[in-house]
């Protein structure tokens, strides 16, 4: 009889992103992996962060400072 292996998180958590200056954006995709952590929310808006950079880098365009994450309802 063969052994089961440990379950592997994989995919992404959804999460909507309030910026200081009032906009949002919805539905960011975060690795599951960096939720749930004792870390709480760091990990999370660190990655969102990071692509925030990457995305302002190739379009011109800078975001401003992150007011607070919440997970989608979707």
């Amino acid at each position: 009889m063969a052994k089961k292996k440990a379950p592997v998180e994989t995919g992404h958590i959804l999460f909507d992103v309030y910026y200081q200056d009032g906009q949002r954006t919805s539905n960011r995709k975060v690795p599951r992996a960096l939720v749930g952590g004792l870390d709480g929310e760091d990990p999370v808006r660190g990655f969102i962060e990071e692509q925030d950079r990457e995305i302002a880098q190739m379009s011109g365009k800078p975001r401003g400072p992150i007011k607070s994450i919440s997970r989608s309802p979707n």
